[in-house]
């Protein structure tokens, strides 16, 4: 049977070209949450590593298989030797090869397995207690800078006992040490840690905690990812500095301790100060404050020096016998100031009193005049009073009453 296929009728915009058609599947694949840091067990086969520092190899299980690259930024990290049949966990994103057109895992961690499955329980921990606050700045507990007494919890054998102890006394012989014997390895050693915290905050009087171990595999220092021990370091009441492993190991108790040092020897010198250094720089304050306090004082006396040559001190009386002269001057100015004042006053009143003097009824009376008055007003016209009326004559010396007999007008 033959089938004709007419292709005329399809546009040409349906019509894809494999590099679209690659970048479409790259595109969705790439942008799938759920295939974004994913962790994928398997065993490793037919292993690469390119001279450009990249390696390539497979991921397989009992049925199927996975292509995976691990690119030199990330494989530069690693601290072991991927091996051909090792099982292992990654954490990776799926990711398309455009040449090729095949998808493969683009990894960016890888732990053997077993320790993968640790390093994702220590990952999910940080993650829980990150987000509730165990790590915040804002509730870390200020370190003392003179601390008195330091609390070592730690296993009372081992070269970290001795190391603490050395370099605490070494710094500060004066210091008091308490130490908690404690289980740091092993299936018990985290309600041991926890233990020994709350008994130092109980009896109280200890100023700092050092929270100690040396260095050991995952395994090792796993008591140290435990949540009860996360949360006791946090309730703790006494600031705490944890000092677990070497400098590249990082535990839960790092991050929720008030401080991490990244060995018991940085410890003891965050714990406590040196006493030598301190009483060097106690010397070196002491020699600045004697050279500072010798300057001012000769400061001051150049100063004093200066100012005793001036006029005032050498002759004091002069400025106090000119303003002496000066109140003399003025109060000789003032009387003057005060006898022409009078005097002037005195004439005009002279000129008022001649004033006065002629318009003075008295002086009208002296000169035999009279003033007639009705009911104490003076009468200007005979027309202002009446038959029988009474009046007073004032004459200069004395007066009269009299009764109108007549009156005249005009």
């Amino acid at each position: 049977m033959e089938i004709n296929l007419n292709i005329s009728n399809v546009p040409e915009s349906k019509i894809l070209s494999i590099s679209k058609l690659t970048d479409y599947i790259k595109l969705h694949l790439e942008s799938d949450k759920n295939l974004i840091n994913i962790w994928v067990r398997g065993e490793i086969s037919n292993c690469t590593l390119h001279s450009s520092g990249h390696l390539y190899f497979t991921l397989k299980d009992e049925t199927s298989q996975i292509s995976c690259a691990m690119f030199r930024s990330n494989f530069s990290s690693l601290k072991f030797e991927p091996k051909q049949g090792m099982k292992i966990l990654v954490l990776s994103s799926i990711g398309v090869y455009k040449l090729r057109g095949n998808y493969q895992l683009i990894v960016s961690e890888m732990h053997p397995d077993g320790l993968g499955i640790l390093h994702q329980k220590f990952l999910q921990l940080k993650e829980k207690l990150e987000k509730e606050g165990l790590f915040s700045q804002e509730h870390k507990k200020v370190i003392p800078k003179f601390p008195k007494t330091i609390g070592i919890i730690t296993s009372p054998t081992g070269a970290v006992i001795r190391d603490l102890i050395i370099n605490l006394t070494r710094r500060f012989p004066n210091i008091n040490i308490k130490i908690a014997p404690t289980l740091v390895q092993g299936a018990d050693a985290a309600s041991s840690i926890v233990k020994s915290v709350e008994l130092f905050n109980k009896i109280g009087g200890i100023d700092v905690i050092i929270l100690g171990r040396g260095g050991g595999s995952l395994e090792d220092l796993w008591c140290f990812n435990e949540e009860i021990v996360a949360r006791a370091i946090f309730k703790s009441k006494i600031p705490t500095i944890s000092a677990v492993g070497h400098e590249t190991d990082f535990t839960i108790a790092d991050f929720v301790a008030d401080c991490r040092a990244p060995t018991p020897s940085t410890a003891a010198e965050i714990a406590v100060p040196d006493k030598n250094a301190l009483l060097r720089e106690i010397e070196h304050l002491r020699e600045r404050l004697l050279q500072k306090t010798k300057r001012t004082v000769e400061f001051k006396k150049q100063r004093l020096m200066s100012l005793l040559d001036r006029p005032i001190f050498k002759r004091p009386l002069d400025f106090i016998n000119q303003y002496l002269q000066q109140i003399d001057d003025l109060m000789s100015n003032s009387c003057k100031a005060t006898q022409n004042f009078l005097k002037l006053k005195r004439k005009d009143l002279e000129i008022l009193t001649v004033k006065l003097n002629t318009i003075n009824p008295n002086a009208v009376l002296k000169r035999g005049y009279s003033i007639t008055l009705k009911k104490g007003r003076i009468i200007k016209n005979a027309s202002d009073v009446k038959i029988d009326e009474i009046i007073e004559i004032m004459f200069q010396k004395g007066e009269i009453k009299s009764q109108v007999k007549e009156v005249k007008n005009g």
